[in-house]
């Protein structure tokens, strides 16, 4: 006897047995979230198949209702979507695909099939996860003209003088500049400091384990005092 998933843990090849494929005639609809930002991004279909190969491939493949077969995401355009991981509902018959895309989802050429908007309903912050993606598709693509490209081939050590230089910016903004001003360079430093982290494999969710962890042991010695 399969045993069932259990539900809001990844998916693994032997689960896909104990899925309820037969309520929905042998598809099931398929939510993709980005990985990093949480904003929804599109809906699709998945039989066995396509989720055996999403699985394998570790790129989001769909079933498609029009052409009757399966069909990766960004086959054509280029703009693919990376696996994260996959989730089943309680019922399983829902899937719940978290993925990184590379370029817009949408074929209007929004970053999601149901417009810009839907992205920045993520909330403000969710725009991080967006940002190092647009980092990481520049450096791999390396477009002519690129700024970010050209920075990262200079290596870390590079980029570490720039975010010193922007960090010291930043300061002077603080109590030389308007608000304004301060803001920009604000902005300026996450960028380079974002492209650091990613020279050195490493990304913001990584920063933000740490402080998550330092305030996990804080609230454990003194229970209380934030």
């Amino acid at each position: 006897m399969t045993q069932s998933p259990i539900p809001g843990t990844p998916l693994a090849l032997e689960d896909i047995a104990a899925l309820d494929f037969d309520k929905s005639g042998g598809l099931l609809p398929a939510i993709v979230q980005h990985a990093r930002s949480g904003a929804v991004l599109m809906l699709g279909y998945m039989n066995p198949a396509a989720l055996r190969e999403t699985l394998t491939q570790r790129r989001v493949v769909f079933f498609s209702r029009s052409r009757q077969r399966l069909w990766e995401k960004g086959e054509t355009s280029g703009h693919t979507l990376r696996l994260a991981d996959v989730r089943t509902d309680c019922d399983r018959d829902t899937l719940l695909v978290t993925a990184l895309p590379a370029g817009p989802v949408c074929h209007l050429g929004t970053a999601t099939c149901f417009g810009d908007g839907a992205a920045a309903a993520a909330g403000p912050l969710a725009f991080l996860g967006a940002l190092e993606a647009v980092i990481e598709q520049r450096i791999a693509d390396r477009p002519e003209g690129s700024y970010t490209a050209r920075l990262y081939a200079q290596g870390p050590k590079r980029i570490a003088q720039k975010v010193g230089e922007e960090g010291l910016e930043v300061a002077l903004a603080a109590v030389t500049e308007t608000d304004e001003e301060l803001l920009g360079e604000a902005a300026d430093l996450v960028y380079h400091l974002l492209l650091l982290l990613r020279s050195r494999g490493l990304r913001l969710e990584h920063v933000l384990a740490q402080l998550e962890s330092r305030h996990a042991a804080r609230s454990r010695a003194a229970p209380g005092e934030g």
